[in-house]
């Protein structure tokens, strides 16, 4: 590897805001959805991507790029198929933790709670408002199995498309989360790495506040 050096000398100094208490308030969902108006408004690209850490039933963690369809007041949701790998971590150990970053606006967003399956009334609603072609998607891949090749997915994307010409049915492996967090910090980049990290911890279903070193 040649590259450990170049790798060592990369720096950025963040310089675009500061993170008082006073801006942040006394709820952490109204904040977050402050924040992501923001990142909308500044046209992130992507700006509801989000890492997704879960793990197995052993401890062992991972993490993908998942998401957000939708925020409420008590969670945060995203959908899959229950048969990929993070849909069985999440049925074994139905905690996990998000991750927004969004550098344009030199802001991280760390979440941490718990997870459980949304209704299929929701997940229904959500799946009849996404286009056709990622209907029949959500049909003809078997997420996280192996396949020989491509071609299986091809295959089975003309098989369904000819099986529900008139109609697609949501897919009972397929639907949505809701993690409600019971943890959520603010990340502000600023200058020198003395950033600004405010956290909210719920406890006895009340908001706790409070300021960490960065």
């Amino acid at each position: 590897m040649a590259h450990d050096t170049d790798i060592a000398s990369i720096r950025k100094d963040y310089i675009k805001a500061d993170l008082t208490e006073n801006a942040v308030g006394t709820c952490p969902m109204q904040f977050f959805s402050k924040w992501f108006d923001e990142a909308q408004a500044a046209e992130v690209d992507e700006v509801n991507a989000m890492t997704l850490a879960t793990s197995d039933k052993e401890g062992v963690p991972h993490a993908r790029i998942v998401l957000l369809k939708a925020l409420e007041e008590e969670g945060f949701s995203f959908f899959t198929n229950y048969k990929s790998h993070k849909g069985q971590e999440l049925d074994e150990n139905p905690r996990a933790a998000l991750v927004f970053f969004w550098q344009a606006l030199e802001r991280q967003v760390r979440i941490e709670g718990t997870v459980e399956r949304l209704s299929d009334t929701a997940s229904d609603t959500y799946f009849y408002s996404r286009p056709e072609g990622s209907q029949l998607g959500a049909w003809a891949s078997p997420q996280s199995q192996e396949i020989i090749d491509r071609s299986i997915l091809e295959d089975n994307y003309r098989k369904y498309q000819e099986q529900f010409s008139t109609h697609i049915p949501r897919p009972p492996h397929w639907g949505g989360f809701i993690l409600k967090p019971n943890y959520i910090e603010f990340w502000q980049g600023r200058s020198n790495r003395m950033h600004d990290r405010i956290v909210f911890t719920l406890e006895n279903n009340l908001w706790k506040r409070k300021r960490l070193a960065p």
